[in-house]
């Protein structure tokens, strides 16, 4: 299973509204867990059994919890029994079609 999550307080008190302490946080339960990540400016990437995604996003999402007076979190997950490597996989498959295009 992937999961690309973003999970962010509001409610901050931060004058900038800045959340990259908060998000921080949730980001080092994610490199914590030794699963195959990837995180962009937008959305942390997950890939792992169902139970092993779903541990680490309600750990991250715990951990923002000091940070605002409430929190938002957004999921989308491509569940693909039987498929590893996919974090990889989907991304060098996309580059080898574009270079087909390009051609």
């Amino acid at each position: 299973m992937l999961i690309a999550f973003s999970v962010a307080p509001s409610g901050t008190g931060r004058a900038d509204g800045s959340v990259h302490d908060a998000v921080a946080a949730a980001v080092k339960v994610v490199r914590d867990s030794g699963l195959p990540s990837r995180t962009s400016s937008m959305f942390t990437e997950l890939e792992g059994s169902w139970d092993e995604v779903f541990d680490v996003v309600k750990r991250a999402t715990e951990a923002v919890e000091p940070f605002g007076s409430r929190i938002s979190l957004v999921i989308k997950a491509d569940i693909r029994p039987g498929y590893e490597g996919e974090i990889e996989a989907k991304v060098q498959r996309l580059e080898r079609a574009i270079d087909e295009i390009e051609e």
